[in-house]
């Protein structure tokens, strides 16, 4: 756990304690639990559900209707064809290693992780330093790294795991088997020997059909459905570029070993943004000024390479000006995103953005960076914000055929000098034969420079010779009777191109369970009572409406407070048990329920009612539209506690514990 890990409150964070109160809560569960449960599967439970939609609910806002995104719902059930263009039945793999007398199977730079990190550890036991005790959950059958001894190494040594550990997204397959080898890491559980790494694809696979004919899989990522509707979208959008598409759903990803409770499952809900923009003029965006002066912590890849983790305290403007982030639209979500995290609540001293080093890049991207959120399981990706440039819509135009491209008229008429290859089609047939299409196809390829040098030959040698792989020896010679080559002008009305593509990746899980270490805390007077300080907009439950008792002079309160609070669109909840009104509100404080109204014998009266809020438990008293009207406004972010206090009469007592 990260020593500098620390709850809403800034006291030592324990993890235990929050998986105790969202288990218990029903925020989330094992799936199948009866049946003995399977790993990287979980159900949402009430709290959890609405908490996730909710989330959902404010990244629609902030981003779909912000930027007026174009948001679709495509199939999860994807043809092979789709995705082995996209690349993704080549190279969507991890890399596992494999105990051949157990079976056991490990993903290779997790285990080094683990391994490395337990030595590192058991350093500073040895060393005499304080280590944060982990808790073993009970019903794991085995850890995957046991207590490692508490072993003093060389400093040298412990700078070399710290530099690996800082570059361990950066390793491929055989990397990771030679650190494997190296530091002697074996079996954690019987110590036996591993193979090698080799990659293992992420993706379910599946037939579509009865006949099962169709090979295809489980979406890995929702963006291949939005690059396939790309025509019927700029269609849609009436041909204006740039524009961006949108699209909320499940994708599923077969993890070698899920671990880390929600942060690494093989189900998990996506929110995904294609931005499609003109490659030329630098992928300026229009809005950029707006965010400019927006500070992140920028993590880059020279300072990982060096073995470092030091994060630059960096204005998105100035960071797009000397080119670290390669460009405007790129850095313009960039601050969005951490302005979308702050808007729900992640704490903005655990936010860091991440610059992909050589080998995590995919060999298309331009550039990528990770919005990551600081958990006790260490920094985890929540966000990817990649620049893929045109690659996904090329590679499918390439494959079908389809024009996935943009054509707009241009200002002025665009003379183009260009060396044109003519050729006599009907010698050209007899004299090549079947190979005729295969030579036609490399003459039509013949660059420029290429095409202006053959015309001197085929004007001097009255042939040229051109490389054509597979027809004879590789050389064919045509003669100047099939061909012509001459340069000629030609005038473009029309500029076509295929746009670059800025790609912002929302983990919803991940994001979900790291805000709930960032705002979990607990009460100093007593620490058994948990408090998730959820933010009102995105509080799974708003407000807690509690009668001092069951006396049925309360319940007609009861009926009109609810009523008109859900009209209003917020989500309530009684609580009329018997308890304390201190207990009952304390097992809601667990629930991250930001509001309480109770209901005693002056509402009865007089038809007041008293404002609890969760995290300073003060209160105030007003009437029924008053009261209606501060929960409103807290809850669309309209005001802060702050202001309710104020405006509002304050009310001391009545919060008691029995």
């Amino acid at each position: 756990m990260p020593s500098d890990m620390t709850t809403f409150k800034g006291k030592p964070f324990d993890r235990a304690s929050l998986e105790s109160v969202m288990k218990r809560r029903l925020f989330y569960t094992p799936a199948f639990d009866i049946y003995g449960g399977v790993s990287g599967l979980y159900d949402y439970g009430p709290p959890g559900t609405a908490l996730t939609n909710n989330i959902v609910d404010v990244w629609r806002k902030h981003f779909v209707l912000r930027e007026n995104m174009l948001e679709i719902d495509t199939t999860m059930l994807t043809p092979h064809e789709v995705l082995k263009t996209s690349g993704h039945v080549d190279k969507f793999a991890d890399w596992m290693c494999k105990d051949p007398k157990t079976g056991e199977i490990f993903r290779a730079d997790h285990l080094v992780e683990e391994v490395l990190e337990a030595r590192l550890k058991g350093n500073k036991e040895a060393r005499g330093e304080k280590v944060e005790a982990e808790e073993e959950d009970p019903k794991k059958k085995k850890k995957k790294v046991k207590n490692i001894a508490a072993v003093k190494m060389d400093d040298a040594l412990v700078t070399e795991y710290e530099e690996v550990l800082a570059k361990i997204d950066n390793y491929n397959g055989e990397e990771l088997g030679l650190l494997l080898k190296k530091y002697d890491i074996k079996n954690p559980a019987t110590n036996g020997e591993l193979q090698p790494p080799v990659a293992f694809n992420l993706m379910f696979q599946t037939s579509i059909g009865p006949s099962s004919n169709m090979p295809g899989y489980l979406r890995p990522e929702t963006a291949q459905g939005q690059f396939l509707n790309f025509a019927k979208l700029l269609e849609f959008n009436q041909q204006q570029m740039p524009f961006a598409s949108a699209s909320i759903g499940k994708s599923f990803r077969n993890e070698i070993s899920p671990r880390s409770g929600l942060l690494r499952v093989r189900e998990f809900l996506m929110a995904e943004i294609e931005h499609f923009v003109d490659p030329e003029g630098g992928k300026k965006h229009p809005r950029f000024e707006e965010v400019a002066d927006v500070e992140l912590e920028l993590l880059d890849r020279e300072v990982q390479l060096s073995g470092k983790t030091n994060v630059k305290t960096t204005k998105i403007g100035e960071a797009v000006k000397t080119g670290l982030v390669d460009n405007e639209t790129l850095g313009y979500f960039l601050a969005r995103i951490q302005q979308f995290l702050l808007k729900i609540g992640a704490d903005p001293k655990k936010i860091r953005f991440r610059q992909h080093m050589a080998n995590e890049m995919a060999h298309y991207a331009a550039d990528c960076w990770d919005a990551e959120l600081l958990t006790s399981y260490g920094w985890i990706e929540c966000v990817g914000c990649a620049d893929r440039s045109a690659y996904d819509l090329t590679v499918h135009m390439k494959k079908t055929g389809a024009p996935l491209v943009v054509r707009e008229p241009r200002k002025e008429p665009l003379k183009v000098e260009e060396w044109v290859c003519d050729i006599e089609k009907k010698k050209f047939g007899p004299k090549f034969k079947k190979d005729g299409k295969t030579v036609e196809n490399a003459i039509e390829a013949l660059t420029q420079d290429l095409r202006e040098k053959l015309s001197l030959d085929l004007e001097k040698e009255g042939k040229i010779v051109i490389d054509v792989p597979g027809v004879g020896d590789g050389k064919v010679e045509v003669p100047k009777e099939l061909i012509t080559i001459e340069k000629r002008t030609r005038v473009e009305n029309v500029r076509e191109y295929t746009p670059n593509v800025i790609e912002p990746s929302f983990g919803i899980g991940r994001i979900v369970y790291a805000l709930c270490e960032h705002i979990y805390w607990t009460r100093e007077q007593d620490e058994a009572r948990g408090v998730l300080s959820f933010p009102p907009t995105v509080a799974p439950t708003k407000a807690l409406i509690v009668p001092l008792s069951s006396h049925s002079d309360f319940k007609p309160f009861v009926r009109t407070l609810s009523d008109k609070l859900q009209e209003a669109g917020v989500s309530t909840r009684v609580d009329d048990s018997g308890a304390s009104i201190g207990k009952r509100y304390s097992r809601n404080d667990e629930l991250g329920t930001p509001l309480g109204i109770t209901i005693d014998f002056q509402s009865v009266k007089d038809n007041t009612f008293t404002l609890r809020d969760r995290d300073s438990t003060e209160q105030v008293r007003a009437g029924l539209d008053e009261i209606t009207t501060a929960i409103t406004n807290l809850v669309n972010g309209k005001e802060q506690w702050s202001d309710v206090a104020t405006r509002l009469p304050k009310f001391e007592g009545q919060e008691v514990d029995a």
